[in-house]
């Protein structure tokens, strides 16, 4: 009787040793697959913020090296550009060549550099400038080109004007002419002043096009 009780707690201590080494086992599997669940979580939530940090760098870089975008505030671009059309800015072109004449550029204003304008080149450092009976005359070495500024579609000048333009100055108006604030009235624009050109506008979306200097005959 004694040697049956016996034999039967040691058959009922080795099953549930058994029984633990079972539980250990699958503790230890479970374990390791938690590792690996979670270590395939943060492996993804890395791969996630380092493209989301690589995507803000480039952004940042494209914006501060590339191009920017610029909201048109204003009527004095009419009818190229109206209130709230929104436009990018090439900022790399002037990096390697001069801004031309016709092209629409965004800068500084001289008065307020926190402020910044839209207006397009009409007269290149060293020219003389000057406008008579409504028309733009621009003289280089001495040799007079009359504007065919097509683009301003009617809108005409009134009074006249005679200046000379000194080393990286520019000389920028508004298309709208008689309702921009510009060289007539605060004097040269600085190259160093001008932040890029207008390359494309986004919006409307309707009206999206892009953008070159126009051809002077």
């Amino acid at each position: 009787m004694l040697y049956a009780l016996l034999e039967n707690y040691e058959y009922s201590h080795k099953i549930k040793h058994a029984i633990f080494l079972e539980y250990i086992k699958e503790s230890r599997f479970l374990l390791v697959d938690l590792i690996n669940i979670m270590r395939k979580f943060f492996w993804s939530l890395f791969e996630i913020i380092e493209t989301i940090a690589i995507a803000v760098v480039a952004v940042v870089l494209v914006r501060t090296f590339v191009v920017q975008p610029f909201v048109v505030s204003g009527a004095s671009m009419e009818p190229t550009f109206y209130n709230g059309n929104y436009l990018l800015v090439d900022e790399l072109a002037y990096r390697f060549r001069s801004p031309e004449r016709g092209e629409v550029v965004v800068f500084r204003y001289p008065g307020d550099r926190r402020s910044f304008y839209i207006k397009r080149i009409i007269g290149l450092p060293g020219e003389r400038i000057t406008l008579d009976n409504g028309k733009v005359s621009v003289y280089k070495n001495g040799k007079k080109q009359e504007l065919d500024e097509r683009y301003l579609f009617g809108s005409s000048l009134s009074g006249s004007f005679d200046t000379t333009l000194g080393e990286d100055k520019y000389f920028v108006m508004g298309d709208n002419r008689n309702f921009s604030f510009d060289s007539r009235s605060w004097g040269s624009l600085p190259g160093s002043d001008i932040i890029g050109v207008v390359r494309i506008r986004l919006w409307p979306l309707n009206e999206m096009r892009a953008f070159a200097a126009p051809l002077y005959k």
